[in-house]
């Protein structure tokens, strides 16, 4: 090795030390800067409470503010102290909190803390911390209404509540926290009319905005996958692989509505792939089937969950959240319905 290339090698070690050495000092500031406003907001809401007074605790937070602002400047605005309360309030438990704001900054947090629900809250914080979100990430995910589109929505609180914790503890991710009920493709810019061969295709040319829609930890691995069963051949229209999941996932794409048939060709697919293209090691793999429009009742009859099997709506054309969340408010109460319907039996 000549002169040169050691010192080329010397310059591109040290610098590998600094950027870790960087990134060390910056998470070490996030985690400071995320406990002390968290302090904060416990502190004060102690002293709001105290009084029971919600003229007080404005007017408090006004002189607050104005002390702090001239001692430490901008980040302790009426607002910002006001976001620190809320952050108590939403995790109450320093022990819970503290193992998020090592992954998650305070921009994170200001987001989540201002969603309704715990189980929304909780959602968000943990699949904001195994996936690695940016805050730019959450805030698209949480507009797309992502919550609202996996199945954990539709569960019962108290077995949602269950998987999340599986998650919070353990990193053990479910299926029902991957897949979703909807899944918005409208940057696939399709016309009116279209075939499913138009449909794949469009995904295919849009295969990094595709995986982006189904979620951190899927990876393509074929289009069109043969199989040769009976001296037949099938193809399937897409597969990939899920990391977390540890298992293969049989993607197939329909126009139209859902139909009962649809069930009988994914079963196939799935035991194909399970005999002969999953690895010892991996579970047993899943089957997405993507419509134009489910059949809710048909969908809940065939008991497709127990064959591992999910069906999911696109959206191909873009919708405001407004019309969103109509949508999805609708089928929620569709599906918890038939939820009901079926345990009442």
């Amino acid at each position: 090795m000549n002169k040169l290339e050691l010192n080329n090698r010397l310059f591109k070690d040290v610098k590998q030390i600094i950027e870790q050495g960087k990134l060390q000092i910056a998470q070490s500031v996030n985690i400071g800067v995320t406990a002390t406003y968290w302090n904060v907001g416990k502190r004060i809401r102690v002293d709001i409470l105290k009084n029971k007074r919600a003229e007080y605790g404005k007017q408090i937070l006004q002189t607050l503010s104005a002390k702090l602002i001239k001692e430490y400047g901008s980040g302790y605005s009426e607002r910002n102290l006001a976001n620190m309360i809320r952050f108590v309030e939403a995790f109450p438990e320093a022990e819970i909190v503290s193992t998020l704001w090592r992954q998650l900054s305070w921009s994170h947090f200001v987001h989540i803390i201002t969603l309704k629900t715990e189980l929304e809250r909780d959602f968000y914080a943990q699949m904001c911390r195994i996936e690695s979100w940016s805050t730019r990430t959450l805030k698209d995910k949480i507009n797309s209404m992502l919550f609202e589109r996996t199945a954990i929505s539709k569960k019962p609180e108290e077995l949602a509540k269950l998987e999340l914790k599986e998650l919070k503890e353990n990193d053990k991710l479910s299926p029902d926290l991957v897949f979703k009920d909807h899944y918005v493709l409208d940057f696939l810019n399709l016309k009116d009319t279209y075939a499913e061969k138009d449909l794949e295709a469009a995904i295919l040319k849009e295969i990094e905005n595709f995986l982006i829609e189904l979620g951190a930890g899927f990876s393509f691995v074929a289009r069109q996958k043969r199989m040769i069963i009976d001296n037949i051949d099938y193809n399937l229209d897409l597969l990939f692989y899920h990391r977390k999941l540890k298992r293969l996932i049989a993607i197939e794409l329909k126009i139209g509505k859902f139909k009962a048939a649809y069930k009988g060709q994914m079963e196939l697919y799935l035991r194909y792939l399970e005999w002969h293209e999953t690895e010892p090691h991996e579970e047993r793999p899943i089957g997405l089937i993507l419509c134009a429009e489910g059949n809710q009742e048909q969908i809940e009859l065939l008991q497709l969950d127990k064959a591992n099997i999910k069906v999911g709506e696109y959206i191909t054309q873009y919708l405001p959240k407004e019309l969103l969340a109509k949508k999805l408010h609708q089928f929620t109460i569709t599906a918890q319905k038939h939820i009901e319907k079926r345990n009442n039996k």
